[in-house]
């Protein structure tokens, strides 16, 4: 962008300095009394009006804004004319440019002597300190003068300096125009065509203010510059864009309304309708027109997130046969379905089977909250089972978080029964070794071996093949069967499904969900217990890194706990560290790394061990690698380890 297109500014409110306006010259002459009104008024004769010379005028000025004035007003210098009326003065107004309202507007009134102590306004001009687009005036400008009567500050104004009510001063506000395009720099400048151009517009606006019954007062706004560059003033409220409380009235009147909340006939006989059977055969073949194609193309392009109206869900259903070949499409028709009318469902699943098969990433939406149905879930989950391990350990997180609007009944379902109640076994080691219940029902679950299992009925047997191949499972079978056949997977799953269940929050403010999250755990260790050896060897991999992690929250637990300076604790922290036959943690068999599960650790190195001025006190801790090198870890009890 070039210098001269770059537009400079500063805003009203950063601009504390007060007004200035400097009063030109008035053009134009007076007209004089008739005789009668001087045999009336013999006073007269003695007025400027009747002067050989230019009478001894002088101009106020003052800011009106909603027609009250903002301050007192001013006045020109005594200055004695002799041929013309050529103030060449600069005002100092009694305001700053903070204190400007947005419509406010000066008032000029030009006075004449009229006898002892007395003076009668020669005319009047009233003009807006900012333009429509909100920048303050600038430059020179030619204002007409309404005669005989004082300068009006009132909205709408009854003594506009800037009209176009006649063809003369069309031509000078067209030229004014210009002329602030070319200060401005949106014209080329080239010398001597400007000088020829500029002594040609002046003999023009001079013609036409001759030719003219009024008179013109010229007035100009001062220009800001710094570094030769010219900024223009901009309004802006200091702190405008804030919004500020507004106490409404409290009396509330209340009109029952005994149809609140009842369902609406006329948009239920409608939708019905709308989706009736026998409009089923006609729409097999409806093809839309270029119109409703287009619309159809940009209802498909919007967000997961946007809401459809009425007519477009209409719209989709009314052309569903046509969208099968779109699989952008089918998350846009299964939200047009009302799932609670059997008849409408059952078309929607059948015409579900026909759909062209979407896309891996777009199935996840179908996991969300927004859709409950089993069976478009399970559509969902049998989409996922097409991408490949690094594209699902992607969206392993985000699963792990739909698990929440899966049916919990069939989760709890899919837990193999055994001899002794598990729950019950957990409660009552709770009651003897006095820990947390959440720690015990997830870090034990897969600590410890499971009770000997029984047979399974079929049913369930069939539900929880870990061979995957079945399209009707669910998003838990889903993920514990992937997991069970890749250890990166399992790793994750693992410590996703964790915090879930160690999620104090969760715990208190929705049980349900937390019960949920254990027994997916819990299915979760009863399929790698019953895996094969490399199956139970990753079961025993996922415990050993759970010890670990238990052992390290109990050593930060009691650095935390001793008393002392940051040093002394540092100290305690790498004596612990060391103590191989309390804590045992600086030598320890060969086990993935849970934040990556690619390296493999063999204990953490004690003398590099360090810990951070936080109120929590995070340790920066060194493992040591299988091949004898140094992965750095910051240890922050109490955050999740998905950061």
């Amino acid at each position: 962008m070039g210098e001269a297109e770059k537009f400079h500014y500063i805003y009203s409110c950063d601009l504390d300095i007060n007004v200035q306006l400097k009063i030109g010259s008035l053009e134009g002459k007076r007209e004089q009394k008739s005789y009668k009104a001087v045999l009336e008024d013999p006073m007269l004769k003695f007025s400027g009006l009747y002067q050989e010379t230019c009478s001894d005028l002088y101009v106020t000025c003052q800011v009106f804004a909603e027609g009250k004035p903002l301050a007192l007003p001013v006045r020109t210098s005594y200055k004695a004319f002799s041929t013309r009326w050529n103030w060449n003065e600069w005002l100092k107004l009694p305001v700053k440019y903070p204190d400007l309202p947005r419509n406010a507007q000066v008032a000029l009134t030009i006075w004449d002597v009229y006898g002892p102590g007395k003076a009668v306004p020669v005319g009047g001009t009233t003009v807006s300190l900012f333009g429509k687009y909100g920048m303050f005036r600038q430059g020179m400008h030619d204002l007409k003068v309404w005669p005989n009567v004082e300068a009006d500050g009132s909205e709408p104004t009854k003594t506009p300096g800037r009209t176009s009510s006649t063809l003369s001063e069309d031509q000078m506000s067209r030229l004014a125009k210009l002329t602030k395009a070319h200060r401005q720099g949106h014209m080329v400048k080239v010398d001597w065509l400007d000088r020829l151009t500029f002594r040609e517009i002046e003999m023009i606006n001079e013609s036409e203010k001759r030719s003219s019954n009024f008179m013109y007062l010229m007035v100009e706004f001062r220009c800001v510059k710094c570094d030769d560059k010219e900024y223009g003033i901009v309004y802006y409220e200091k702190d405008g864009d804030e919004s500020s409380p507004i106490l409404t009235s409290f009396e509330i009147v209340k009109v029952p309304d005994p149809q609140m909340s009842m369902e609406n006939l006329v948009e239920s006989k409608h939708h019905k309708l709308a989706r009736s059977l026998r409009s089923g055969p006609s729409d097999h073949d409806l093809k839309p027109n270029a119109a409703t194609r287009d619309q159809l193309n940009i209802i498909v392009s919007y967000p997961p997130t946007k809401q459809l109206t009425y007519e477009e869900q209409d719209l989709v259903w009314k052309f569903r046969y046509y969208l099968t070949n779109q699989e952008k499409a089918l998350t846009k028709f299964l939200k047009c379905v009302n799932w609670d009318l059997p008849q409408e469902a059952k078309q929607a699943l059948e015409l579900l089977g026909k759909w062209k098969p979407m896309d891996v990433e777009d199935s996840l939406e179908l996991l969300s909250s927004h859709y409950t149905n089993p069976t478009v879930r399970r559509y969902a989950v049998a989409r996922l089972r097409q991408a490949d391990d690094e594209d699902l350990l992607m969206y392993l997180l985000q699963l792990v978080q739909a698990l929440k609007y899966e049916n919990f009944d069939d989760i709890k379902n899919g837990l193999e029964p055994t001899k002794k109640d598990s729950q019950g076994s957990v409660s009552e080691s709770v009651s003897n070794s006095g820990i947390n219940s959440a720690e015990i029902d997830s870090s034990q679950i897969i600590t410890s071996p499971l009770p000997p299992v029984s047979s399974p009925p079929p049913a369930a047997k069939t539900k929880d093949s870990s061979d995957g191949e079945n399209l009707e499972q669910d998003l838990c079978t889903f993920l514990i069967s992937r997991a069970c056949k890749n250890s990166t997977l399992a790793n994750y799953l693992y410590w996703y499904v964790i915090v879930e269940c160690e999620d104090q929050d969760t715990q208190q403010r929705d049980p349900k969900t937390h019960e949920m999250y254990l027994n997916v755990m819990r299915r979760f260790s009863q399929a790698l217990l019953k895996g094969d050896k490399s199956v139970r060897v990753m079961r025993s991999l996922l415990a050993a890194q759970q010890t670990f992690v238990d052992r390290l929250v109990h050593l930060m637990k009691a650095v935390q706990r001793e008393s002392g300076n940051r040093k002394k604790k540092n100290e305690r922290l790498q004596a612990l560290l060391g103590d191989n036959e309390k804590m045992n943690l600086s030598d320890v068999e060969l086990i993935p790394l849970p934040l990556e599960p690619q390296v493999k650790i063999r204990g953490i190195i004690p003398e590099t061990a360090t810990l951070f001025k936080s109120a929590l006190m995070p340790a920066q801790l060194f493992f040591k690698t299988e091949d004898g090198g140094k992965y750095p870890v910051i240890f922050k009890h109490g955050d999740d380890l998905r950061q």
